[in-house]
């Protein structure tokens, strides 16, 4: 069983997770592991059935064609029942048992192999800890170490070291420090912002939008659209919307560098930046410029769950003309968003807070948010940068143009 050829851009994966223990046996086109690739999590199947030997570890990075494991295609399906599952732990009810009658128990008379021995979830979890094999209590069979057992366990202090800890210090106060070696996602993200750096000609330019009138129209029409469309309008759909037609206005904006050539579109697939616990992913809504608000909402949740349920395939992850990236949702106030390369342009929208503006001579407080429009100054001119800021603001202060596409 070899590493697969995934995508033509991807050339190395790493072994997230094991799903088969190692010994197990295990059936054609079962899922044995998870493979984390720079764009997405793919499950790698058997390819015959029979023994599975393990070859690789968790968390080792692997070249395409690399070496995953070993099937053993002349050993027999088990005939309990059990093939390739893990065994069932202990109920609470069997285990109150064995505590209150221990003299109903064998107690095993010498150790072996399992005895102390991690399984791979387990191992990984103790890494990620900094826990040894003697910190882990093994509940499983023999004495192994079940992923239970490792996140339950704790690192232990040495002794010496609570007797020299000097009395003003208080017991909780920490300076432990835990490696952790940092996901294919994250390390993907990394290389990538800190290309799109050093290789572009990064500026960024700001203005602010009044979001008066899109409260005024959320709030008038929100129920009969999420009772004739099934969902509600948001402000992404209608900031996207308006990216789009100016967008369709303005192509410079949306189009990139390929050497010493420009590309422009004639379509705009906006990527919106969605944050996960691996990292942030931005998976493309294709042809904005020609869909209804609805369609663009429901593609934007289609999206968000997939994102966070690491499901994105990498036809997903792919492509984009524009980037799109809501910190307001996470409180900022103001922000340089930073180019999805080879993108030459993205919007940050920010955090929207009711302050005081001078309206036709007086006072008054509005919902206020700021924009920032991060480019690359190769490809985009800073007069076309501001003017395709303040063109999406006038859209945004009078929605009804947008509705009405003028």
């Amino acid at each position: 069983m070899k590493v697969p050829t995934i995508g033509e851009s991807i050339t190395e994966v790493t072994l997230s997770q094991w799903l088969i223990e190692n010994g197990d046996y295990v059936e054609l086109d079962q899922p044995i592991c998870e493979f984390e690739s720079d764009k997405a999590t793919l499950e790698f199947p058997a390819e015959a059935s029979g023994k599975l030997v393990h070859i690789a570890a968790e968390g080792d990075d692997l070249e395409i064609g690399a070496l995953v494991a070993k099937i053993d295609t002349s050993v027999a399906k088990p005939t309990d029942g059990t093939a390739g599952a893990a065994p069932e732990a202990p109920k609470a009810e069997e285990i109150k048992e064995q505590v209150q009658t221990p003299h109903t128990q064998e107690e095993p008379t010498s150790s072996n192999y399992a005895t102390g021995h991690p399984s791979p979830s387990a191992a990984k979890i103790m890494r990620e800890k900094g826990l040894s094999a003697d910190e882990v209590n093994g509940s499983g069979k023999d004495g192994r170490i079940t992923k239970e057992d490792a996140l339950k366990a704790e690192k232990k202090t040495k002794p010496d070291e609570e007797i020299t800890r000097p009395a003003a210090q208080a017991a909780s106060f920490s300076r432990n420090s835990t490696p952790k070696k940092m996901s294919r996602m994250r390390r993907t993200i990394a290389k990538r912002l800190l290309s799109a750096k050093n290789s572009t000609a990064m500026l960024t330019t700001f203005n602010e939008v009044d979001m008066t009138e899109i409260f005024k129209l959320r709030k008038k029409y929100q129920e009969q659209f999420v009772e004739k469309r099934g969902i509600k309008l948001g402000f992404m759909s209608l900031f996207s919307k308006a990216c789009a037609q100016v967008l369709m206005e303005m192509p410079d904006v949306n189009a990139y560098m390929d050497g010493d050539h420009l590309i422009y579109h004639d379509y705009v697939d906006i990527s919106i930046a969605i944050s996960t616990e691996t990292g942030l992913v931005v998976p493309p809504i294709r042809n904005v410029e020609s869909l209804d608000f609805h369609e663009i909402e429901y593609a934007i949740k289609d999206l968000s769950v997939k994102a966070r349920n690491g499901k994105l395939t990498l036809e997903e992850m792919t492509g984009g003309t524009f980037t799109i990236s809501n910190g307001g949702i996470f409180g900022s106030m103001m922000s340089t968003p930073i180019l999805n390369e080879p993108q030459s342009a993205i919007l940050g929208m920010h955090n929207i807070i009711q302050r005081p503006v001078a309206i036709d001579g007086q006072v008054e407080i509005r919902p206020m948010m700021y924009l920032a429009l991060s480019y690359d100054h190769r490809v985009i001119d800073g007069k076309s940068s501001v003017t395709f800021l303040v063109k999406v603001k006038k859209l945004l202060e009078d929605p009804i143009t947008l509705l009405m596409g003028i």
